[in-house]
């Protein structure tokens, strides 16, 4: 399986794909933008609060990863996102895509369309997309 290369500083390195529990901090830190330890236990509801010292050794295991990085600010280190929601939306789905379909984007849309109803304004924008990509890229095949 390939995996996306994210420029860091003036080298490329490659990206797994993160954890559910890397995600749900991903999630909490594009929300916040930025923020230390505490912040990101208090963002999770009450009675879903992660353990500070599992979050902190986390975070640090997502900076090694490349997923975030930090800076000090006096006593606290003060942890941001280096990666973009977009650019991990896209790894999940090539990843899927590879580990489930075959490699086939195609698979996993008919899959898509056939497991769940989709509404009219849905399955329109989805077509309106498709005439555009089209005519963007052109009728031949794009690997």
């Amino acid at each position: 399986m390939r995996k996306n290369l994210i420029k860091i500083g003036r080298a490329k390195q490659e990206l797994p794909v993160p954890t559910p529990a890397e995600f749900r901090l991903l999630q909490i830190l594009w929300d916040l933008e930025e923020g230390t330890v505490e912040d990101v236990v208090g963002a999770h509801p009450p009675k879903e609060q992660p353990n500070y010292k599992t979050t902190q050794t986390l975070l640090r295991i997502m900076e090694q990863k490349g997923f975030i990085t930090h800076e000090s600010r006096g006593r606290v280190f003060v942890f941001r996102p280096r990666v973009s929601r977009k650019t991990i939306d896209h790894m999940s789905i090539q990843a899927l895509v590879s580990r489930n379909f075959r490699g086939s984007a195609a698979g996993l849309l008919i899959n898509l369309l056939e497991a769940s109803p989709i509404k009219k304004k849905q399955l329109d924008e989805i077509e309106a997309y498709i005439r555009e990509y089209r005519k963007r890229y052109g009728p031949d095949d794009h690997d």
